[in-house]
């Protein structure tokens, strides 16, 4: 198996390293920077408490009455002394906040709450104490420094010096700082890489040469050795490898020989196989009896919990059942798979060599189709029993009662003949739609394929059944143009069949007053013909089984109607034989449309066509 290269130990191995340095000097870097930086701020701050501490200029302030009279005296002593020796801003403010003098001539008169940080000034003025904050001055970035100036006689201050710093400096320093320190970590972890991949190698080569060699022996390729480098662990682990490499290529050659005969004898059986231990963990389950429980080809199975997978399928198939029958010399049983798959199974224990057991094998053989044969020749004979039993019962009693006298009534004997010879046209109408499914079936039902306009079979075909409709006072409307000419490939007589089928059908089950709508239309390369009724409709669950034989909703009420339960099977088989389809919709107590749609002809000339 091919692994990633992230998953190699050398690549753990970098990494590891590189995130150690990594982070050891983006740790070291911060704390640095940091350190650096409140010590350029320290500075800045301890050199202006100086100069202001030396010059004395607090204490000589506060010996002015008002600080407000002597500002021009104050800005001379600025010019004079302030503006050449000291690099800062520096103002002096008032108690009204101010702005009496300053080293920028600019802010005299201004009020400082508009220049300044004016909360450290009223704070200074109420505490008494000297304050600082940090801001910016337009772009540039300022240190504000605040320092009382309290009158000789000791009373509240008069005043505050504000002092403003410069930090573009700082900051530049600062920014220079940290470009050096990213250059430094990025050189830093570059080496460590090249050096933690060197690192790695040396410990991970000898594995991969191991690695390397085992995998080629699980392979199956045992005339190589594993070369033995060292004296260590990982030499000692290759000379065990080489040991037991002639050990294994013995084994193995026996085994592959048994394995192969027993999976091809496995592989090609037509019946399935499951094979579990007694703990019922799915041993082996071969390609036949996963292909008759739908099991996906490539599906892991083997180690699986065998009831989990096998067992909610039948009560037959639960591991309880069969080893409950299995202890007794086997058993076997007969289950459904979904709506059409029979199975036969027959399980039994197998044993080792000593004649332990140690697990249970189940073979499972597919009798779906004689199932169903065996069905539906059941059925078959059946419904074709019951069919033909009716009307000889009412032959036989008609017939005897008119044995027993009855037949000197003219009147009576002629009505009980009726009924008689309508029982044999019944029983002849049953026999003919029997032979007529039996050759269509059997594919002997010749089929007199021509090009004819639907048009005209659909229009015979209601004019047929027009009288019996009228007599139900049932109005049958044409939405088609009967004028139209609509082309199929079909043969005229059992597509007319089929239509009166579907029309008798819809006019038997729709009450007196109702309607029966006939549309043909062609779309996508298709003809279909659709007639839609307002009768008593089909309820949804039998509306699959309307074609099958015999197959009738309401048995009472079919039969009442007469019909031998043959037409829709019938009329399906002639449409299927002209490569079409028939589809049934319906809503009981609403009506029910059945649609027959056959392919267009392919144009390639007009012979045949009629």
């Amino acid at each position: 198996m091919k692994r990633s290269r992230r998953s190699s130990i050398s690549y753990r191995i970098a990494i590891i390293y590189f995130m150690l340095v990594f982070i050891a000097m983006a740790i070291m870097s911060v704390f640095l920077l940091d350190r650096i930086e409140k010590y350029q701020y320290s500075t800045l701050g301890s050199n202006i408490d100086k100069v202001i501490a030396e010059s004395n200029i607090t204490e000589t302030l506060g010996m002015y009455d008002d600080l407000e009279d002597q500002s021009s005296v104050i800005q001379h002593m600025f010019d004079d002394s302030w503006t050449s020796g000291f690099t800062q801003e520096i103002s002096i403010v008032s108690r009204r906040l101010e702005i009496l003098a300053s080293t920028n001539r600019t802010l005299m008169g201004r009020s400082a709450s508009e220049v300044f940080d004016s909360d450290i000034i009223v704070s200074s003025l109420v505490s008494g104490e000297p304050s600082e904050s940090t801001g910016s001055s337009g772009e540039i970035p300022v240190k504000n420094f605040c320092y009382v100036i309290k009158p000789a006689d000791g009373g509240d201050p008069s005043g505050v010096v504000y002092v403003r710093a410069d930090l573009s400096s700082i900051e530049s320093f600062m920014a220079r700082s940290r470009l050096i320190c990213v250059r430094a970590i990025a050189v830093a972890l570059l080496v460590t890489v090249f050096l933690s991949f060197l690192l790695a190698r040396s410990i991970t080569e000898p594995i991969n040469d191991v690695t390397e060699t085992v995998v080629r022996m699980s392979e199956g390729d045992f005339d190589i050795e594993v070369p033995v480098k060292s004296d260590d662990e990982i030499g000692r682990l290759a000379e065990m490898f080489n040991i037991l490499r002639e050990k294994l290529d013995e084994t193995i050659t026996e085994i592959n020989g048994e394995k192969n005969k027993l999976g091809t004898i496995l592989q090609y059986m037509a019946d399935g196989l499951i094979a579990t231990d007694l703990d019922g963990r799915i041993m082996h389950v071969n390609p036949a009896a996963r292909r008759m429980l739908r099991l996906g080809k490539d599906a892991e199975l083997e180690g699986e919990s065998y009831d989990e997978i096998f067992g909610s399928l039948s009560d037959e198939l639960s591991l309880a059942n069969i080893t409950e029958h299995s202890a007794e010399g086997g058993g076997q049983a007969v289950f459904s798979f979904g709506e059409d798959s029979v199975y036969a199974i027959r399980f039994d224990r197998f044993k080792d060599e000593t004649g332990g057991d140690i697990g249970i094998i189940i073979i499972m053989q597919d009798i779906t189709e004689r199932q169903k044969l065996e069905d539906m020749q059941t059925d078959f004979v059946a419904n074709v029993s019951h069919e033909l039993k009716t009307p000889l019962t009412n032959i036989k009693s008609y017939t005897e009662t008119l044995l027993d006298g009855a037949i000197d009534d003219r009147d009576t004997a002629m009505n009980f003949l009726q009924i008689v010879d309508k029982e044999a046209d019944r029983m002849n109408r049953l026999v003919k739609d029997l032979l007529q499914l039996s050759r269509l079936d059997h594919k002997q039902e010749p089929m007199n394929m021509k090009e004819s306009n639907i048009v005209v079979l659909v229009n015979m075909a209601i004019m047929k059944v027009e009288l019996t409709a009228k007599q139900k006072n049932l109005t049958i409307n044409t939405l088609y143009d009967i004028e139209g000419d609509v082309r199929a490939m079909l043969d005229r007589d059992r597509m007319e069949q089929v239509i009166m089928n579907i029309l008798s059908n819809a006019i038997k089950y729709t009450e007196e007053g109702g309607h029966i709508d006939v549309d043909i239309t062609e779309k996508d390369y298709e003809v279909r013909v659709s007639v839609q009724d307002t009768g008593i409709g089909i309820p949804q669950s039998a509306l699959p089984r309307i074609f099958e034989r015999f197959y009738r909703v309401d048995k009472a009420r079919s039969r009442a109607m007469g019909g031998t339960g043959l037409g829709l099977a019938i009329t399906r088989q002639i449409v299927d034989e002209h490569k079409g389809r028939i589809e049934a919709e319906s809503q009981e107590g609403v009506g029910t449309k059945i649609t027959v749609v056959l392919p267009s002809p392919i144009r390639k000339g007009k012979k045949g066509i009629e």
